[in-house]
């Protein structure tokens, strides 16, 4: 083993500590061991629980990254690979749900020719429907430290320095197990921190149950999948962007955190709101940057101005306008005695694309009050609206790359009504 290539793992190491949403953590996790493994694709699963046709909770491998090196080249600069979500059963019958159910690696070093002594084969259905053709597979599971499963990584192709794809070796083997067991104490890590995003939210589900956890998860991702083309567009360093995408995830989550502060008359009520009853509304926004005036991270900063500023219109129309946040007075007068509106550019960049973010979802979705709109009606609604309600450069982007906002609603769907 090189030594450079163990120094090169103790960085990524230090690197996957730093970040603290859980999905980013996935998708670097997966990057960095196919890097690790020199691979040309991969996936990464997690476990989750989900239901049987008798109504049990089992455990499942859950698809929640791909990539792919040679699909990605064929695609326009800056798109992302869509790839399906699925579950696997935690069995031997695949190469990633042996490796799931043995908590062992698996090194397949071509799935076309398996041995008839493994229990497990692989779907080629898979390399039919992409065009791809697997090879070389390494299943690695992510363990904590107390041998809990947390997933899989799977790595498909070691290629060589010429670009043939060869066999993962014995030292790609101690590589990635020494790799995917610090990635699994990163994993820990941010699924605490998840879970104590999610209990907040939670408070706010209690009072509102629009607010839920589906919700905030697919504003969120739609928010950094914005947010990371708007970087592309404007050439912000990449190492940059990554630091604020991870910071920007969180504070999305908690863009309506502020309705704990309402009344559950007006939160819970199955209508549309009086003028007056959309008056007191609109203090959510004020109360949730109330929560954060003594920052004491980014995360509390840009949550800050997510929470204050998402109800802003880029025509000025919006809501709370300028008021300060602490003593609910107005900065700037309008018409009338009331707040002046910001406008345009003056709705910081967050406020901007999460305020897309939130109507895209809140369309899609049912409410105790309305169905939800059709695919078609949501996005001519969008399209509408820039221009007065939203940034025209961040509608333009969320059209660029509808197909990862889809991506998303597919990865967080609303739970079946019981």
């Amino acid at each position: 083993m090189a030594e450079t290539d163990y120094k090169s793992i103790i960085e990524i190491d230090s690197e996957l500590n730093q970040i603290q949403d859980l999905d980013l953590l996935l998708e670097r996790i997966l990057l960095e061991a196919r890097k690790v493994g020199r691979a040309d694709a991969g996936s990464i699963y997690v476990v989750e629980k989900e239901e049987d046709d008798h109504n049990n909770h089992v455990e499942k491998l859950v698809v929640k990254y791909a990539q792919n090196d040679t699909i990605a080249k064929n695609l326009p600069p800056g798109q992302k690979l869509i790839y399906s979500v699925f579950s696997l059963e935690i069995n031997d019958k695949t190469i990633s749900g042996y490796c799931a159910h043995t908590k062992k690696l698996v090194n397949v070093p071509d799935v076309y020719n398996i041995s008839p002594d493994a229990p497990y084969s692989y779907n080629t259905a898979y390399d039919n429907i992409s065009g791809y053709k697997t090879t070389s597979n390494l299943a690695i599971p992510l363990l904590t430290p107390e041998g809990k499963l947390l997933g899989v990584i799977q790595i498909i192709n070691s290629t060589d320095k010429d670009g043939n794809v060869i066999p993962f070796s014995n030292n790609d083997e101690f590589l990635i197990t020494h790799f995917a067991a610090n990635a699994a104490t990163a994993l820990q890590k941010a699924y605490v921190t998840r879970a104590m995003i999610l209990r907040m939210i939670k408070m706010s589900e209690l009072r509102d149950p629009k607010e839920t956890g589906t919700h905030v998860n697919r504003v969120a991702g739609y928010a950094v999948e914005i947010y990371d083309r708007w970087a592309y567009h404007h050439n912000v360093p990449s190492e940059e962007k990554e630091h604020f995408k991870d910071t920007l995830k969180i504070a999305s989550m908690l863009h309506d955190v502020g309705k704990v502060a309402i009344s559950d008359i007006i939160l819970k009520k199955p209508a549309k709101f009086t003028p007056e009853e959309f008056l007191i509304m609109q203090h959510h926004t004020l109360y949730g940057a109330q929560l954060f005036d003594d920052p004491q991270s980014p995360v509390d900063i840009i949550a800050r101005d997510v929470v204050l500023n998402h109800h802003e219109n880029w025509d000025g129309s919006g809501y709370p306008g300028w008021v300060d946040p602490l003593t609910e007075k107005v900065i700037k007068f309008g018409s009338e005695g009331k707040a002046l509106g910001k406008k345009g550019e003056e709705i910081p960049l967050t406020g901007r694309i999460v305020a897309l973010a939130d109507v895209y979802d809140a369309l899609c979705s049912r409410r105790v009050y309305k169905d939800p709109w059709s695919e078609d009606d949501v996005l001519a609604e969008i399209r509408n609206l820039s221009g007065t309600k939203f940034d025209p450069e961040i509608i333009d982007i969320f059209f660029e790359i509808l197909p990862s906002i889809k991506q998303i609603r597919s990865l967080y769907p609303e739970p079946e009504a019981a």
